[in-house]
């Protein structure tokens, strides 16, 4: 079950991790694995949702996500979004950012890290936006309850979330120009491009939310229509006509997924610029962790197991938060990329561990797993 699920994905891993090594030594084998892990443990989240609304599809529309689905999801999210972040940051074509990367490192390097501080700008405050709507959200089940609860508490503040982003911003871009200013740096003039950046950052994020609103709207909508067409039917004594109706629920639901997966492939191709700024080792370690979410996906659908591990989603957000930090620092300060990939994978490995202890705790205790024995299972974990 685990071979036939996992089958691709394990290739897909031996092949990226050797072709790291042949690309880059073994610090390269080791950026594509941390950004490997970082991939899946973000995107597991992801995993969840889609499995949640895959299941409700019929086979053929199944097949057509985990086809062509992961055609857009991999190729087109995870290899070609990082190439027009460094080719319109650089400035540069596509094909010359590739052309660079390969043939000419040292001047792709200087070119990228010249535009670093924008790139730094817009992923940080998108990354920081996820985390701040999670943050302050009140949720039944919580991780580290002591953090969590007084924050969700400031959560119903409207747009809170957005305002301190902004505060975030202007107080990087002004400590930026100043540092520049008194070091006589040639950067002073990059504070108005961090700042313009960051709020792109910002405003990429709403409208990403926006369209995942609206698909899933739409379906929601179909969803009742279909529902409301079927009672009609079964109360006149007449057929449904199944067909028409699932086919377009299924094609909105294929849209609001494809979507979806998008918006979650932002977060870990953004945090990737704050592991490394090489496109192949970004594509490999993408496309490999890309690969488990598709499996993940599908072992989730079959399995029926949608939160085993209910604190993860939780890690990963505050993964995405300490990689959004790392990536506002990076404007100025230089932060070695296996540091920054470390961080990510102890907080999401704390909270499977976190997961795992309370899941214990819960069977322990005779509870069912869900939220009302949540506070037990927090004491137990010790969070």
């Amino acid at each position: 079950m685990v071979l036939k699920t996992f089958g691709w994905s394990f290739a897909v891993t031996a092949i990226g991790l050797v072709a790291a090594v042949l690309y880059g030594g073994w610090q390269a084998f080791g950026i594509v694995a941390i950004l490997s892990i970082l991939e899946i443990s973000l995107s597991f989240d992801n995993a969840v949702i889609n499995a949640g609304i895959l299941k409700k599809m019929s086979a053929f529309w199944q097949k057509i996500f985990l086809t062509i689905g992961i055609l857009i999801a991999v190729f087109g999210m995870r290899l070609v979004f990082p190439v027009v972040i460094v080719a319109i940051s650089a400035q540069l074509g596509p094909i010359e950012a590739i052309d660079l990367s390969f043939n000419d490192p040292d001047r792709y390097k200087e070119l990228v890290t010249d535009a670093h501080p924008s790139i730094a700008a817009f992923g940080g405050m998108f990354l920081l936006m996820i985390f701040l709507d999670f943050i302050f959200e009140d949720r039944d089940i919580k991780w580290l309850g002591w953090l969590e609860r007084p924050l969700a508490k400031l959560g119903k503040v409207d747009m809170l979330s957005v305002c301190v982003a902004l505060i975030i911003l202007m107080i990087t871009a002004m400590t930026f120009a100043t540092q520049a200013h008194q070091h006589g740096g040639g950067h002073a003039n990059k504070a108005e491009t961090v700042m313009l950046s960051g709020i792109a950052g910002l405003i990429t994020y709403l409208v990403v939310g926006g369209l995942s609103g609206f698909f899933e709207n739409k379906l929601e909508e179909e969803e009742e229509r279909e529902h409301e067409a079927e009672e009609e039917a079964r109360k006149a004594g007449k057929p449904v006509s199944g067909v028409v109706l699932a086919g377009k629920a299924a094609f909105f639901m294929f849209l609001y997924l494809e979507v979806l997966d998008a918006s979650f492939s932002f977060d870990g191709v953004i945090g990737a610029f704050a592991i490394t700024n090489e496109i192949v080792l970004m594509a490999l370690g993408l496309g490999i962790g890309a690969m488990y979410v598709r499996s993940l996906t599908v072992y989730l659908v079959r399995q029926g197991t949608l939160d085993d591990y209910v604190y993860l989603e939780h890690g990963a957000h505050y993964a995405i938060g300490a990689l959004s930090v790392i990536l506002l620092v990076t404007i100025q300060h230089e932060i070695n990329e296996l540091i920054t990939g470390s961080v990510g994978v102890i907080l999401i490995g704390w909270s499977f561990w976190s997961s795992v202890r309370r899941n214990k705790a819960l069977a322990a205790a005779g509870g069912d797993g869900g939220g009302g024995s949540d506070s037990k299972a927090e004491a137990s974990s010790g969070v």
